[in-house]
């Protein structure tokens, strides 16, 4: 019998702890920031902040410049990183949002096919940035630790379910909150950006898609975002079934990674211990044995009969078990979000002519690289 056990994620080489004098935080310590960090971006915490998510995402899709080719996906990254880095930090987001975007761009160095793969241990000029970038991020997020905890004030941000002490083990030690955010920063708004650019996409090739969802969002969505509720989130049915559908179609995060942890049967394959498994979702979600017409969008196959694609294992667009994307919740409800607000407030198109308006990148994710698309107001 296979378990998720048998098949660990790899650890991500971007954003690797930093080395101090002081020592490196214990594995220990370790999976105690990461249940801690958890309990901050679980569903129920999510719902519990809607409000904020809808009010971002309204803002980004109310300062849409209207009839202009605009290419997209820079100000949806902007917005969503806003949205992504308040929802960790609340009141001192403001102050992280330009490190979190420098985070970023040292991702992007980073990732950036090369002619040469270098050793890890290899100091190269975009991991070098990358860690001066880190160095730069934690140095702005140590004096917020430290205000918070000798106010007392933690918050009830994911910063400050990390801060606050556990029966077991008690308070986290600063070095180990730290090393754990410059990752899931960039991560709350790097992949959910990809996977907009296909949402927005679809929207302007299925005007009628975008017409449903535009209405939708018109009648249950209240008029003043920072209203909105997660009752009003569940409520937007078809939206959602929008955003699963194009997340089959087009999995942001289309290849995974793990390792089996033991020899192991895959159908009539032997997997050794030790090996590397890739999962290709991409294929994956296009299998007619549990999609019907798989390559057809169809929103409406989550809505009428949702089968063997609500199973777990099926559906894999945030990986599954224990190592699922642990941001999922805050994934979903800022996609659906924006993709109701947009289309509330405007008709996208594609601009007219001969040139493709991006080019599909699947290096380390899939993505429409420089998507151009054209907003007319709905009013």
């Amino acid at each position: 019998m296979r378990r998720p056990q048998d098949f660990l994620k790899a650890p991500s080489p971007l954003f690797p702890p930093l080395k101090r004098s002081s020592g490196a935080p214990t594995p220990e310590q370790r999976a105690h920031a990461h249940a801690a960090r958890m309990r901050g971006l679980r569903a129920q915490a999510v719902a519990a902040r809607i409000g904020e998510i809808a009010l971002g995402a309204a803002r980004c899709a109310d300062q849409w410049p209207t009839g202009q080719d605009v290419e997209i996906l820079p100000p949806v990254r902007h917005a969503l990183a806003e949205i992504g880095v308040r929802y960790l930090f609340s009141e001192d987001a403001p102050t992280l949002l330009p490190f979190a975007s420098q985070l970023f761009l040292a991702r992007e160095v980073l990732v950036r096919p090369t002619r040469w793969v270098w050793p890890h241990w290899v100091p190269t000029p975009a991991r070098r940035f990358r860690t001066r970038q880190q160095v730069a991020f934690t140095d702005a997020l140590r004096p917020i630790v430290r205000r918070r905890r000798s106010s007392g004030r933690l918050g009830d941000d994911v910063l400050g379910q990390m801060l606050r002490p556990s029966s077991r083990y008690g308070p986290l030690p600063e070095e180990a909150v730290l090393d754990t955010l410059p990752g899931i920063t960039v991560a709350t708004f790097e992949t959910p950006t990809r996977a907009a650019g296909w949402v927005l996409l679809h929207l302007a090739r299925y005007p009628q898609a975008a017409d449903r969802v535009a209405a939708e969002a018109a009648a249950l969505l209240p008029a003043d975002p920072a209203a909105t509720t997660s009752a009003h989130l569940d409520s937007l049915r078809y939206t959602q079934a929008v955003v699963r559908e194009v997340l089959r179609l087009h999995p942001p995060s289309w290849l995974l990674t793990r390792r089996a942890t033991r020899q192991t049967q895959l159908a009539d394959y032997t997997v050794d211990a030790g090996s590397t498994v890739l999962v290709c979702l991409y294929t994956a979600h296009r299998d007619a044995r549990e999609h019907s017409e798989p390559d057809r969008f169809q929103p409406e196959r989550w809505l009428d009969d949702p089968g063997p694609s609500a199973e777990p294992g099926i559906f894999l667009p945030f990986g599954t078990g224990p190592h699922a994307c642990e941001g999922a919740a805050l994934a979903m409800a800022m996609l659906t979000l924006l993709t109701a607000q947009t289309a509330r407030c405007c008709h996208l198109s594609e601009p007219p002519g001969p040139e493709p308006t991006y080019q599909v990148a699947t290096f380390e994710g899939l993505a429409t690289v420089g998507l151009r698309l054209r907003a007319t107001s709905r009013s």
